[in-house]
């Protein structure tokens, strides 16, 4: 079984930033195909407004041009997620109802965030786990 992904924009943040983290691993894994990711529009357009912050670019030394590429490579693999219902407010930070929608919509195994805490409960209501990017990519080379 293929694990059926949600990755919160903290974890898109990080694989862009560290070249050896789990993060990055975890997107390698996605784009080779070894897991599914579940994307929703308003989820992709918030990684597009995080990822190309000036400050982000900088720290990551990549272009928006380079960061857009990687994004619609990822869109292009992933199963696109529409909101058949809205599931608000379920978290603690209103930011993260976005991930948890697209996880619940989309019928996810797992979502991969850093932010295990607070979004751990809103998304325990519907039965999706919230993992750390390592634990998540554990499961997938299980």
């Amino acid at each position: 079984m293929v694990l059926r992904i949600v990755c919160d924009t903290d974890v898109m943040l990080a694989a862009l930033v560290s070249a050896a983290g789990a993060s990055r691993r975890l997107l390698l894994a996605v784009l080779d195909q070894r897991a599914r990711l579940l994307l929703s529009t308003p989820l992709l357009l918030e990684y597009e407004a995080v990822l190309t912050r000036p400050r982000v670019l900088a720290m990551a030394e990549v272009t928006a041009v380079e960061v857009i590429a990687v994004l619609d490579e990822l869109a292009a693999l992933a199963v696109p997620v529409a909101f058949d219902y809205r599931w608000r407010p379920q978290a603690r930070d209103p930011d993260d109802d976005m991930v948890i929608e697209t996880a619940v919509n989309g019928a996810a195994d797992v979502i991969a965030s850093f932010n295990v805490t607070d979004m751990a409960a809103g998304a325990g209501r519907f039965g999706v786990l919230v993992e750390r990017p390592a634990l998540v990519l554990r499961r997938i080379e299980a």
